[in-house]
């Protein structure tokens, strides 16, 4: 089964980081990230910045693409 990554999920991989590591310096729990990544979840506003932050990309460039 060939799941299209998001690019969130991309990025961390480019990156060679780990989630746990991301979800730390982003002060999301695991879990969501782990939701986030794979498209289940939708980040608030608040977390796609800090996740933005974190991996030193726009809240564009991670999560665009869930915007109509």
């Amino acid at each position: 089964m060939n799941m299209e990554l998001t690019p969130i999920a991309k990025v961390i991989k480019e990156k060679g980081l780990r989630k746990g590591w991301v979800a730390e310096k982003a002060e999301v729990a695991p879990g969501t990230l782990s939701m986030i990544i794979s498209g289940k979840s939708k980040p608030t506003i608040e977390v796609a910045i800090r996740l933005g932050r974190v991996l030193d990309k726009s809240v564009e460039e991670l999560f665009g693409h869930l915007v109509p």
